[in-house]
């Protein structure tokens, strides 16, 4: 039996920690981490994690890699476990109840970190969590990789007022890269779009291009020195 996670701090913490967020099911399992101090931005990147239901959680390789390159790019970071996964409480709830766990996340977020930009990022279904929200939130900047078009409804959607980056392998096995590339051209303004060409899903082999197309993509968009 693990021990129980803490509960969640009143600040922004240092060091990487894990704890326990009240979140609308319950629990919600939070692990945060900061940049190192002479890069930090003043920005907080909230990171979602793919589908449950195929085993995805904030430790899935994509999305350790997807924050650390956020990090690396001097800006905190924020994951955390959808409701039923690891140590958050609940069930999947296909996106709604999903939706409601990241907004309590980014709740502690603006509260710890009140001046700071909001990054909303994510991978698979996590980026379509991630999307749906970032608008009623007010993301500063939005990453998302692997945005599993076709599977969920993305044409209902008030789109991000925010920069946005799209990264799309061409060789995706579960996301339709086609039904990807021709979506972002109905959208008005277009958001920035990283084709990974021989790139499946999961980025096998392909990560380390994954750390240094985001790095390269989001410069432009980072925040001010904190």
């Amino acid at each position: 039996m693990s021990d129980p996670l803490p509960p969640a701090p009143a600040g922004f913490p240092d060091e990487p920690v894990s704890f326990a967020l009240p979140g609308p099911a319950g629990t919600l399992e939070v692990a945060t981490a900061a940049p190192e101090p002479a890069q930090a931005r003043s920005g907080t990147a909230v990171v979602c994690h793919p589908n449950p239901q195929q085993g995805g959680t904030m430790r899935n390789k994509v999305v350790t890699m997807l924050e650390r390159a956020l990090r690396e790019s001097g800006l905190a970071t924020v994951r955390f476990n959808f409701r039923g996964v690891g140590a958050s409480t609940g069930t999947f709830d296909n996106g709604d109840g999903e939706s409601g766990d990241l907004v309590a996340v980014a709740q502690w977020v603006r509260k710890v970190h009140p001046d700071d930009a909001l990054w909303l990022a994510g991978f698979s279904f996590g980026s379509y969590i991630a999307l749906r929200c970032a608008r009623s939130l007010g993301a500063d900047a939005l990453v998302t990789v692997a945005p599993p078009v076709g599977r969920y409804e993305f044409g209902e959607m008030a789109m991000p007022g925010c920069p946005w980056l799209v990264v799309q392998g061409e060789e995706d096995e579960v996301v339709d890269p086609q039904g990807v590339f021709d979506w972002v051209e109905t959208l008005d303004p277009m958001p920035s779009v990283v084709r990974m060409p021989e790139t499946g899903h999961f980025f096998h082999r392909k990560l380390m291009d994954l750390r240094g197309a985001i790095k390269n993509a989001v410069r432009g968009w980072l925040p001010p020195a904190r």
